[in-house]
């Protein structure tokens, strides 16, 4: 069992027992109902208001059979660069509009882009694949609706969104310009090191992610299903220029480097920055921990840098 007294500074510890107190470590051993009710209560508490001169407007992509929500950030550059679309984490089971709200303002605030966060569908009510189904729908509602290039970001179950909107789309004529994952679950392999190391994290578990895997099959058979589990892809040509942040103390950990090499080996540009003494869900964290300050700074960054065409600079884990 890995000592995480020697890995985790007293600010995370702070955070960490801040957001136990709301969102309890055996949460997920909980209705669903009463997983929202606290996950919720919990993004409240962090809520960290709207940067000066971030506006949003609320509405709605609709389709034939169903209406996604989003949230679109803007702030008072004529024309922004580039649009983001924003995919929120919660394991495919909570989250939404507001659990990410301040993030999303964030962002639009210091890149100057537009931001649209993407809500949607949960499971168990909706499963595989009608979370993929609704990225994608957002995604060519973007192509239609900006002119300005399209990033693809997302954390936790978001980063898994992009990374599988980014591989179906790579022979789309508006195919994203670049992808930021942030602590993303990508369906790596669960004997790589974090995994093992890091089974029993503060802030996530490997039983969680079983829990959050198995409701969001539905009791389908996905093994081989790229739009599931983007790392099982068999090919990774073509995919943008990406950038994957991790938390060292994370299960997922792991899945970041692994799809860093896929796509580098497939003559792909990516950069994997793994944050030092991290946790799962430190973005909330970016306000009252320095390291989670700082990595939100290299989020920011790296949004910027690739939607400028380059990547960006920043440190590499070997």
């Amino acid at each position: 069992m890995t000592d995480y007294d020697p890995l985790i500074d007293a600010e995370t510890w702070a955070f960490i027992r801040r957001t136990d107190s709301w969102y309890p470590p055996d949460a997920v051993t909980r209705t669903v109902a009463e997983q929202r009710d606290v996950y919720n209560a919990m993004c409240r508490e962090f809520f960290a208001g709207y940067p000066d001169g971030v506006s949003a407007e609320t509405k709605a992509i609709v389709l034939p059979d169903r209406s996604i929500p989003i949230r679109v950030y803007r702030t008072p550059a004529p024309e922004a660069a580039a649009m983001v679309l924003y995919f929120h984490g919660g394991g495919f089971v909570v989250g939404g509009l507001e659990s990410h709200d301040d993030v999303c303002a964030e962002l639009a605030a210091r890149t100057g882009f537009e931001v649209v966060s993407v809500d949607y569908r949960l499971a168990p009510e909706h499963t595989h694949p009608a979370q993929f189904d609704d990225a994608m729908a957002a995604f060519e509602w973007a192509a239609a609706a900006y002119t300005r290039p399209i990033m693809l970001c997302g954390d936790s179950a978001g980063g898994n969104l992009a990374a599988a909107v980014s591989h179906a789309v790579r022979g789309h004529r508006r195919r994203p310009v670049g992808q930021v994952l942030i602590y993303p679950g990508l369906g790596g392999d669960p004997s790589l090191a974090s995994y093992l190391a890091h089974a029993d994290a503060p802030m996530l578990t490997v039983r969680d992610l079983d829990f959050y895997r198995d409701i969001r099959a539905g009791g389908r058979d996905v093994a081989g299903d790229a739009t599931f589990a983007p790392l099982i892809a068999d090919d990774f040509a073509g995919l943008p220029r990406t950038v994957v942040v991790t938390a060292q103390c994370d299960p997922l950990s792991s899945d970041g480097e692994a799809y860093r090499d896929r796509l580098v080996a497939a003559g792909g540009e990516a950069l994997w920055i793994e944050e030092k003494g991290l946790v799962h869900g430190y973005l909330r964290a970016r306000h009252s921990v320095g390291r989670a300050r700082d990595s939100f700074a290299r989020i920011v960054e790296a949004l910027r840098a690739l939607a400028g065409g380059a990547m960006p600079v920043g440190p590499k884990s070997a």
